[in-house]
């Protein structure tokens, strides 16, 4: 499971479904409706949050916004929309670096195209999903190498 701290923009279409649908995954496991995936660790900054439900759901909400965007048909009824927050949640800046690095090296084998115009796309600072926020940092200790 790739829960990425990334803004979904940075994402091919292979990946944004992707995401959508572990998401969701994490949606479940975040409420208790599945067996497995509970204590996975990418779901730690979620469970650490206040309202576990309303931080994935924002996640979602944003990844959803992206979808829309490329006219992409997610299910919105799938997640609660009815309160989003946005910047709540920090993640480190050598943790958006190493997922930026790792999308790349995906894309690069997946999708050239795409690789080249996320390469463009990429400014000063990587964006992250709406609902972190960026602190001094390396990776997470959550993250595998």
């Amino acid at each position: 499971m790739r829960l990425w701290s990334l803004h979904p923009k940075y994402l091919d279409c292979y990946g944004l479904v992707a995401l959508w649908r572990e998401g969701l995954l994490a949606k479940k496991a975040l409420s208790g409706k599945t067996k497995g995936y509970k204590n996975h660790p990418q779901l730690q900054r979620f469970k650490s949050f206040k309202n576990p439900s309303l931080a994935i759901n924002s996640y979602l909400y944003f990844v959803l916004l992206e979808a829309k965007k490329r006219d992409y048909n997610f299910e919105i009824r799938k997640i609660d929309a009815t309160k989003i927050i946005k910047k709540q949640i920090p993640v480190k800046k050598g943790q958006v670096q190493f997922e930026f690095n790792h999308l790349l090296k995906k894309l690069k084998q997946r999708n050239k195209k795409y690789y080249s115009t996320i390469i463009e796309k990429k400014k000063k600072r990587i964006e992250t999903n709406p609902l972190f926020y960026l602190i001094n940092g390396g990776k997470e200790e959550w993250e595998k190498l």
